[in-house]
């Protein structure tokens, strides 16, 4: 296609150096379209200006969806069908549905059907969207960043949303422990503390951090999924009976370990949803589900592995929207502890496992292996280059006998119950079991497993421990709260100041092509010291029957219905 030169001179006026520097890097080849929609986005170019350039540099804008389906798409043709409830099936939140202290599926897919964040991070699209911010810019190190916010917002109590409501939610959001005690610090440790938020004017919100950080916008994205914009002095602990946001939904009823209904939102700001009604049933566990979808109990599952769903997989019965996304396993190991305080060992444990067998067997394929690092294929600063870890048992064996294990060791591993993890826990197991060591596995619900804090945590506190992690569109938040010094789910209490300074060089870096140099840098230091191997990364899946169209959701297990329908 030709190129418009002089409507990309046109284009290129008034633009920062940055965004300048983006655009050049698009038109000399260093930089895909893809890379372009992602990080021009996330510097707060909006998506009419990058679809212009992208114009102009010849061809489509490329921001098709990032979504595939085996028997349909998100998508949907025809005019919408107005009325009717949609019957969803979602995993059963493990404790009070509250913002500041959210950390499991079941309760994001909860919070998100009325509350909505200053940025939306949608699967479906490359370029990060606006939500309750019309826009965002970066100073020029980006340790400052400005928000516009769209006016007009309304919460569904009827209160007008101001900037005095976004400011006092991130303030609480960023309270450092011991006073604070928000899951979102995982995200905001060393990066924002509620003196850096500041009202600029009714609409705008700065944001001044604690060091520069290219990706900030993330920060403050569904990505951060407690994240949602509040009321000024909103008692979080009894959020679970008002369910206050700015969504296009309101609270019908929730009723714990059961199940929720949500009714239309009269104040919302955007387009009516079609709906009359939404339906949640709570589930324990996928089984059920997968049967409840067969059996028409429910339209809809929220999110699902592949293990065990073979007959909604393979079914032309049902929609079926697959996600590019970040979802993963992390296999921590307490390096502070026998054995695992050798590096050696800690390799030999990563060695062992067969990652295409398990992405195989466990996913049926819907994956893709990873690499004992949180960088992966969704991220633009992944280092491509590093080799690939396999499995290797006479490395393994060869590794331990040198760290002075020749015929191996027993200890145990700690795991949860959600989605194909039992499952995985077994595989690693059996494929450890081939160099000499023998794991016993602890597996318990999640609320029990994920505790409160470390000291109280199986999974914060164990020798071996297997969790999930939901998805994010950049990975600081993967590099930072399990792996560095002070991160708070560093549940292998791996901590070395080599990696802490590569981090806040990584995150500091405005430019992609010195992350990726960065990101080259951690991936090798990591498999060095392998504090927790990766098995893989998972797609993002969600099921409907085929009458049900214009589904939203998020691979972080958030599942947006403004725009859902069920046809007839």
């Amino acid at each position: 296609m030709t190129r418009n030169n002089g409507e990309l001179d046109r284009l290129r006026e008034g633009r920062t150096e940055l965004e300048n520097h983006y655009i050049d890097e698009l038109v000399s080849g260093n930089l895909s379209r893809r890379d372009f929609l992602r990080r021009g986005s996330t510097i707060g170019m909006s998506v009419p200006l990058l679809g212009a350039i992208l114009a102009a540099c010849g061809g489509s804008s490329g921001s098709s969806s990032s979504a595939s389906s085996a028997s349909g798409t998100s998508t949907s043709a025809g005019a919408p069908t107005k009325g009717g409830t949609l019957r969803v099936a979602s995993v059963t939140p493990s404790a009070a549905i509250n913002p500041l202290l959210v950390a499991d599926a079941g309760g994001l897919t909860m919070i998100n059907q009325t509350g909505e964040f200053l940025i939306f991070d949608s699967n479906l699209k490359l370029a990060l969207q606006p939500m309750l911010a019309l826009s965002w810019s970066p100073n020029s190190d980006g340790s400052v960043w400005t928000f516009k916010l769209r006016t007009g917002v309304t919460f569904n109590n009827g209160q007008p949303m101001t900037a005095d409501d976004v400011v006092w939610t991130f303030q609480q959001l960023s309270e450092p422990a011991p006073k604070g005690t928000s899951s979102a610090l995982s995200t905001f440790g060393g990066v924002l503390t509620p003196a850096g938020v500041k009202k600029v004017d009714a609409s705008t919100v700065e944001f001044t951090l604690e060091a520069p950080n290219g990706n900030f916008p993330y920060f403050v994205s569904s990505d951060n999924y407690g994240a949602i914009i509040v009321p000024k002095g909103t008692d979080y602990s009894k959020w679970q009976s008002t369910f206050v946001g700015t969504g296009a939904f309101k609270l019908g009823s929730y009723t714990p370990n059961v199940g929720a209904t949500f009714v239309p939102n009269p104040n919302y700001w955007g387009a009516k949803p079609y709906l009359d009604s939404t339906s949640f049933k709570f589930y324990s566990s996928q089984p059920p589900m997968i049967l409840a979808l067969q059996g028409n109990d429910v339209d809809v599952i929220a999110q699902f592995a592949p293990a065990g769903a073979a007959a909604i997989l393979n079914s032309p019965t049902y929609k079926i929207i697959k996600l590019e996304s970040a979802n993963h396993r992390e296999l921590s190991m307490r390096t502070d502890q026998a054995p695992f305080t050798d590096p050696r060992v800690r390799q030999a444990v990563a060695y062992t496992i067969d990652r295409a067998g398990a992405v195989a067997a466990l996913l049926s394929g819907d994956g893709s292996v990873a690499n004992d690092y949180p960088f992966g294929p969704r991220y633009p600063s992944t280092d491509t280059s590093v080799p690939q870890r396999t499995q290797d048992i006479a490395k393994a064996k060869q590794l331990l006998a040198a760290a002075g294990h020749p015929n191996g060791f027993t200890t145990t591993m700690n795991s949860e119950i959600y989605q194909e993890i039992p499952q995985l826990a077994q595989v690693i197991k059996a494929d450890a079991a081939k160099a000499g060591i023998n794991i016993n596995l602890s597996i318990t619900n999640q609320t029990i497993y994920y505790g409160k804090t470390f000291g109280s945590s199986p999974w914060l506190d164990g020798t071996m421990s297997l969790v999930d992690y939901g998805d994010r569109g950049a990975p600081n938040v993967y590099l930072s709260a399990p792996l560095t010094t002070k991160g708070t789910w560093n549940a292998a209490r791996f901590h070395n100041p080599t990696y802490d300074s590569l981090v806040k060089q990584y995150a500091a870096a405005l430019d992609l092509q010195a992350q990726k140099t960065i990101a080259g840098k951690i991936e090798n230091f990591l498999l060095q010291e392998t504090p927790i191997v990766y098995p893989y990364w998972i797609d993002g899946l969600t099921a409907s029957t085929q009458q049900v169209n214009g589904l939203n959701p998020t691979s972080i297990a958030q599942l947006y219905l403004n725009q859902a329908y069920k046809s007839a």
